[in-house]
């Protein structure tokens, strides 16, 4: 084992120990009530992630039984959020045709399969065009589907951005005509049938402190300065433009990693978390991955328009849930701060489909900040003056015999 490998591999012992540990090592805790059977779902409040790694890799649950015993519960983090699940359904393109309403493609769906969504793309770029849908069991009547749909194409040296699809109610038909109000011919390189279902997930609405808006005329944006209550996990941002033209203006989302402060006050180091683009077509809701912030920065590039205007700015996060499972009587509570924590693996990792389909669930006491063991205070090294003479009686024992084999080797 080379030296390099022993230095890691006492470095890995000691984070183990300093954060396996026992309670001792958390700075909160808050009792688990209502803890009867062997699985129970708690869902984490709002209040707790100023205190716990962004990670949240330092949540544990300790359970003290009757005998003063420390034990461990094992715990499935899940998060919930929003699940898409596409369904492609296989269709064939019949024959295109036009007339003075515009161009028509009509796809035939061998099978019974109900469709929601359809996914085209066009060799063209830069269009603007509206789309009628209809669907029909026999191709001589039809139904309308979605009416007076608008598809978007914009290309040029900077900024690519296209919305070419269609989302409408469920509609099982053994044909669909699609209708393209242009003059010009739409050439249809692709066309995608999907029958998608969507688990919304569980959000939390959160309030804001403050909402500070300010144009940037030198760079020609607008800068929207968020701030929430507290740290709280952020997957969702809805800006509200008050618009009646068209607009698009691409947009960047960030939040505060952290701070400096300086005499002139506080810099603020920024990360970004999603970037896309502000549009009058779409709801302008713009989603991410869950990322534990108090302050935001919302960014538009105003190019060379006029600046819009912002009615509101509404954020969310995804709720975190834990599944934990008891194995024995014991008082247990919920125990989270500790920079040091690594992320705990447990065997129900790999065994979560096994879980029970219902589970009851449990709430949280008050916290209780856990007391630190005191370090003890040790002498210096030094302080005995034994230890001195001791240490330079060495030194010149050494010196000594240094200065004896030189002078043996002359």
């Amino acid at each position: 084992m080379t030296l390099k490998t022993r230095l890691l591999t006492c470095f890995s012992l000691l984070i183990f120990v300093l954060s396996f540990g026992q309670m001792q090592n958390y700075s909160y805790k808050r009792e688990l009530i209502g803890v009867q059977n062997t699985w129970h779902k708690l869902t984490l409040p709002n209040d707790l992630f100023e205190k716990v790694s962004p990670a949240l890799s330092d949540i544990r649950v300790f359970g003290i039984t009757t005998k003063n015993d420390t034990i461990e519960a094992s715990y499935i983090l899940k998060l919930n959020d929003e699940k898409v699940v596409k369904t492609n359904v296989y269709f064939k393109i019949l024959n295109t045709s036009y007339n003075e309403k515009g161009y028509y493609f009509t796809l035939e769906v061998p099978s019974k399969a109900p469709i929601n969504h359809l996914q085209l793309a066009f060799k063209q770029f830069n269009f603007d065009w509206r789309i009628n849908l209809e669907g029909s069991h026999n191709q001589k009547e039809w139904f309308s589907i979605a009416e007076d749909y608008r598809i978007l194409s914009i290309k040029n040296a900077e900024t690519f951005y296209e919305y070419t699809k269609l989302s409408f109610p469920i509609s099982s038909y053994r044909y669909f005509r699609i209708l393209v109000k242009s003059l010009e011919k739409p050439d249809l390189k692709s066309a995608e049938a999907t029958y998608n279902t969507i688990n919304a997930g569980v959000f939390n609405d959160y309030k804001t402190k403050r909402i500070r808006m300010k144009e940037n005329k030198a760079e020609n944006r607008t800068e929207i300065e968020v701030e929430l209550l507290r740290s709280v996990p952020v997957s969702y941002v809805q800006v509200d433009v008050n618009a009646t033209f068209d607009y698009y203006r691409p947009i960047t989302i960030q939040y505060v990693s952290d701070s400096l402060k300086t005499e002139k006050g506080y810099l603020y180091n920024y990360r970004t978390m999603t970037d896309g683009t502000l549009t009058s077509i779409e709801k302008n809701v713009f989603k991410f991955n869950n990322t534990v912030a108090k302050k935001l920065k919302i960014t538009i590039q105003n190019q060379d328009n006029e600046p819009l205007t912002i009615n509101k700015v509404d954020v969310k996060g995804n709720v975190y849930d834990l599944e934990i499972r008891f194995n024995e009587p014991a008082t247990y509570y919920l125990t989270y701060g500790n920079a040091l924590a690594y992320k705990p693996y447990y065997d129900i990792d790999h065994f979560i489909s096994k879980t029970p389909d219902s589970i009851t669930s449990i709430t949280l006491g008050k916290e209780e900040v856990l007391p630190k063991t005191p370090k003890a205070t040790k002498s210096p090294l030094f302080e005995n003056k034994l230890w001195l003479w001791l240490i330079i009686i060495v030194i010149i024992v050494l010196l000594g015999g240094f200065s004896v084999k030189m002078m043996q080797a002359k």
